[in-house]
């Protein structure tokens, strides 16, 4: 019964982020010359959800502005249409999308670049303090995690959290909170990984 719950109340917030991620549009937002400074200019990142980049096709300016990843990992680009970007690093995107490209314009020539890292993020919700979405910097535990999010309020069953993880597969970690709390069981405390949800019933 606990299970369902927390799946349900797992599918309820993923559903939220999807409809935001679709107000963001499938269209070119602006051209890249518009926006600031990159932020991931490294071929070799791995693209998320959330991410947005920055495509630019030389002396082809209808082909050149920033595209969201949106919550499925896909983008969307004039000529190619939709494509899988999540998941893949940027060097392997722009392969992908010149290979496209080539029915299309002769010999593109064409940029990457990924202007704003959004992806690198976690989400707690459930009974805490201050459920939402929070930036993944450097290594973050699961009590850390639930730290930024104001910690547990009085309802909260402390050890019945889970951790959902959706990276390299899906799989539900279970947390017993006073275990780990007084320090009996701290394998429990695991880094947290990109896109991972804490759900506190």
């Amino acid at each position: 019964m606990r299970l369902n719950k927390l799946r349900t109340l797992l599918l309820l917030f993923l559903a939220a982020t999807l409809l935001v991620g679709m107000g963001m549009g499938r269209a070119v937002a602006a051209t890249a010359a518009e926006a600031g400074p990159a932020m991931a200019a490294d071929s070799s990142y791995v693209i998320g959800a959330g991410d947005l980049l920055a495509i630019s096709v030389w002396k082809n300016a209808d082909l050149t502005g920033l595209v969201p990843v949106l919550p499925d990992n896909t983008i969307s680009f004039p000529l190619v249409g939709e494509l899988v970007a999540g998941g893949r690093t940027v060097g392997q995107l722009q392969e992908e999308l010149a290979r496209r490209l080539a029915q299309f314009v002769t010999d593109p020539v064409l940029s990457v670049v990924v202007r704003e890292v959004r992806s690198l993020m976690v989400y707690v919700i459930g009974k805490v303090n201050k459920p939402g979405r929070f930036e993944l910097n450097g290594n973050i535990t699961v009590l850390q995690g639930l730290a930024l999010a104001g910690g547990l309020n009085p309802f909260a069953e402390r050890n019945e959290i889970k951790v959902f993880r959706v990276e390299g597969g899906s799989e539900v970690i279970p947390f017993r909170y006073d275990d780990v709390a007084e320090g009996g069981s701290l394998a429990q405390n695991i880094l947290l990984r990109r896109g991972d949800t804490i759900v506190v019933p």
